[in-house]
């Protein structure tokens, strides 16, 4: 099992091979898929983030490939209360992100510079005062669950 790491293995490829070789059962991987990353409300006030991001997660296709067997892909719902660090955990709780420790827990942020994350903060914090946030993605303040690109692939022999 591997949670949240392949995307900052340096040969996938490999680690996976050796995942499979050593286990009997089946090979389970906690990723995001990057061609939904982007999807994501923050897209709209730190793009840079989430372009690093879907550029950091190998594509689903080369993890089913390297996997082999039967591998199926199931999205992972996110609850509205989950405590984990990373930027979707904060679907429903967008002033969580203006924290800058909040931030820190997600490795994404450390890939851009301080003006990215100052343009992040003030765009943010402008949409919230004025309520365009809330206008364009306030539903999601009352959601309990979020499928964004969080899945979870599971491999059998």
């Amino acid at each position: 099992m591997t949670l949240f790491s392949v995307h900052q293995w340096s040969d996938v490829e490999a680690g996976l091979r050796e995942m499979r070789r050593v286990t009997h059962g089946p090979v389970v991987v906690l990723t995001c898929d990057p061609a939904r990353v982007r999807d994501f409300w923050l897209y709209e006030y730190a793009p840079d983030v989430l372009e690093t991001e879907a550029r950091r997660y190998p594509p689903l296709d080369r993890l089913t490939a390297t996997l082999g067997d039967t591998t199926t892909i199931q999205p992972v719902p996110i609850p509205l209360d989950c405590t984990d660090g990373f930027n979707e955990t904060y679907y429903g709780r967008p002033e969580l992100l203006l924290d800058p420790a909040a931030r820190q827990a997600c490795s994404a942020w450390s890939f851009v510079d301080d003006r990215a994350r100052q343009d992040f903060d003030t765009s943010l914090r402008r949409a919230l005062g004025s309520g365009a946030w809330d206008e364009a993605f306030g539903h999601l303040r009352s959601r309990p669950t979020y499928s964004g690109s969080l899945v979870l692939l599971r491999a059998t022999p």
